[in-house]
């Protein structure tokens, strides 16, 4: 597990960092020399990105020129184009290890639809090195922040989203219920079912969260008698 959670502080850091990159390329952008902007902004990231790292200076400026406003323009979008590349090759090499890791040791968590290397890691982190420590699918439910609470306006009783718990387990969990939303039909299914019944949107997805704690639990209790991560 040390491996896995040292390879996840790397890929953290590295995404933050990209994200930090990529908002202050754009707002480069906003400044950019109204030509060099319009060509720029119709494009998709991915190819703005390469575009932007791929840009030189002006070759036809006159010498007096080369410290212009334009011409910092491009060295700076230049460069900020290049260290986005270079932390997604960081970002992606770190998701190969961790793919790797996780195929070696708990493949099983990489079969359910919507469950990603980063998202296996996270919810392996929140059960410890020990997995055996968490008893019962109802105690890791509420170790990730989906088990439901019960609460009384009064007039009726309902439940509602448990606020506490691991957020970064709750985060993924989250995500694994909209991509299930998206690809699977069962929980497609299982949506459309709950709303005719009447359920809130709210509502159905706090259920699916908690389906997929007991399907997370029981894949990861298994990884105990495995050798660590």
């Amino acid at each position: 597990m040390q491996s896995a959670r040292l390879f996840k502080i790397a890929k953290d850091s590295a995404v933050r960092a990209r994200t930090q990159t990529i908002n202050q390329l754009k707002a480069v952008l906003v400044i950019a020399d109204p030509a060099l902007r319009e060509r720029l902004s119709s494009l998709g990231n991915r190819e703005l990105f390469r575009t932007c790292a791929r840009l030189t200076p002006d070759q036809e400026e006159d010498a007096e020129d080369r410290d212009s406003v334009a011409e910092a323009t491009r060295i700076s979008l230049s460069m900020l184009g290049r260290r986005i590349e270079h932390l997604t090759g960081q970002i992606d090499a770190l998701n190969q290890r961790l793919t790797r890791l996780l195929e070696s040791h708990a493949p099983q968590l990489l079969e359910p639809v919507g469950i990603g290397p980063d998202s296996a890691v996270t919810l392996l982190m929140t059960m410890g090195d020990n997995p055996e420590r968490v008893r019962t699918e109802a105690s890791f439910a509420a170790l990730c922040g989906v088990s439901p609470i019960e609460y009384s306006s009064g007039r009726r009783n309902s439940r509602r989203l448990n606020q506490g718990g691991d957020r970064r387990a709750n985060a993924a969990l989250h995500r694994n219920v909209f991509t299930r939303l998206r690809h699977d039909p069962r929980t497609q299914a299982y949506y459309e079912r709950r709303t005719r019944e009447g359920k809130t949107r709210r509502e159905i997805i706090r259920c699916l969260k908690r389906y997929a704690a007991r399907e997370v639990f029981n894949l990861v209790k298994t990884v105990s008698s495995d050798p660590p991560l």
